[in-house]
């Protein structure tokens, strides 16, 4: 998943002195360790980075209920999904608060930003939510993700649109937004590999009127429509097909899945919308029993139940509690020790290759209707419910 909102140019990283590598410092109960959360937590995205910064505190809250010798305290930054305002944080992050480690940045355009700086400080960091495929090809040694690229999820959803829903006309629409662009044309050369016919168009995502492109898909009449970018700019686009006539499929990505995507939609024009995502949202534990415990448990904490990227926020924050754990309490141990991590997480296993890439490569299929967004399987596997 992909935010940029304005270009940044990363100027040389601060002398961050001989500390930035960090250490357990005491506190009152003894040691403890500060990892970092950075996302957008108030911006115009924040419904997409709230449950994976909810999932990260549940995991550090239960590793701290078990009284151990050194405890974690998560530190949150709100980049607002903006690159120039991440990297300021992180600088700050680094020099004041010592972090050792950070879960995040959240979005792909703040990742490009910020990475340089930790890779330069040392201080490792995993993303559950960053899908650009870029990402993996900086040769940064201490950044890892626990979530599919966007190449991964474009195979996976185009093998859905193509021979799930059989559909030979598809048109594809992005907010032309790299994240947005990326993805659009993935699923273009992957529906166009198994014979489907395609045409695309671009929109604004700061637009609200629709029509010119509404206008290009009901004259090429496709089967499918799929739109790469976010939920706010997806619901007005759905909206208006369904409202222009238009009755073949809508399909979106990870970044669409959102209760803000049915509220802009309207639950009246939710009928065969599906979304793809690297993400898993299991209340219901059909993957396994993990997810349905997550789900009870995080409904119990914060009233509210597991959205996009709750588990890969959970699982992320479980790589550095799983460090912590084994004595790694230095940023550069604490790296050593995620480039050899294997453990089954909530949604996946958690096992990163030597760019930082998960080594699994889910991506899983759901269904919106009326106003939930539910499970269907992976991708390969999933099958529509109605």
């Amino acid at each position: 998943m992909m935010r940029i909102t304005g270009a940044v140019a990363v100027s040389a990283v601060l002398a961050l002195g001989a500390g930035a590598c960090g250490d357990s410092k005491k506190s009152g109960g003894g040691d403890e360790v500060t990892i970092g959360f950075m996302g957008d937590l108030t911006g115009e995205n924040s419904g997409l980075v709230i449950p994976p910064k909810q999932g990260a505190q549940l995991a550090i809250d239960q590793y701290n209920a078990t009284n151990p010798k050194v405890k974690i305290k998560l530190k949150t930054y709100d980049s607002q999904g903006k690159p120039e305002q991440a990297t300021t944080l992180a600088q700050g992050a680094i020099k004041n608060d010592k972090i050792v480690g950070l879960i995040g940045p959240a979005f792909s355009g703040e990742s490009q930003a910020v990475n340089p700086i930790l890779n330069e400080a040392k201080i490792p960091s995993v993303t559950p939510s960053a899908t650009n495929v870029t990402l993996a090809t900086k040769s940064w040694s201490f950044w890892h993700r626990v979530v599919a690229n966007d190449t991964v999820q474009s195979a996976g959803a185009g093998t859905f649109i193509s021979d799930t829903l059989q559909a030979k006309k598809v048109f594809t629409v992005d907010d032309n937004q790299d994240y947005g662009k990326g993805l659009a044309t993935g699923i273009k050369t992957a529906v166009s590999g198994k014979g489907a016919q395609v045409q695309s168009d671009s929109v604004d995502d700061k637009a609200t009127d629709y029509s010119s492109t509404v206008n290009k898909i009901n004259q090429f009449k496709p089967d499918a429509v799929y739109f790469g970018g976010y939920y706010s700019v997806a619901g007005r686009l759905f909206k208006q097909l369904r409202e222009s006539g238009f009755k073949g499929k809508l399909m979106s990505g990870d970044g669409s899945v959102a209760a803000g995507l049915v509220e802009a939609q309207g639950q009246q024009n939710t009928k065969d919308t599906f979304l793809s995502c690297g993400c898993l949202i299991d209340p219901e534990g059909k993957s396994n029993p993990k997810a349905k415990t997550f789900a009870a448990d995080y409904k119990a904490k914060f009233g509210a139940d597991v959205a996009i990227y709750s588990t890969e926020g959970y699982d992320a924050a479980s790589a550095f509690v799983e460090a912590v754990k084994n004595g790694k309490t230095k940023a550069e141990d604490i790296n050593s020790f995620l480039k050899t991590v294997s453990f089954q997480g909530v949604g996946k296993e958690i096992k990163f290759d030597d760019k930082g890439e998960l080594a699994a490569h889910d991506i899983f299929i759901y269904q919106v209707e009326a106003n939930k967004i539910g499970l269907l399987g992976k991708a390969g596997e999933a099958k529509p419910a109605s």
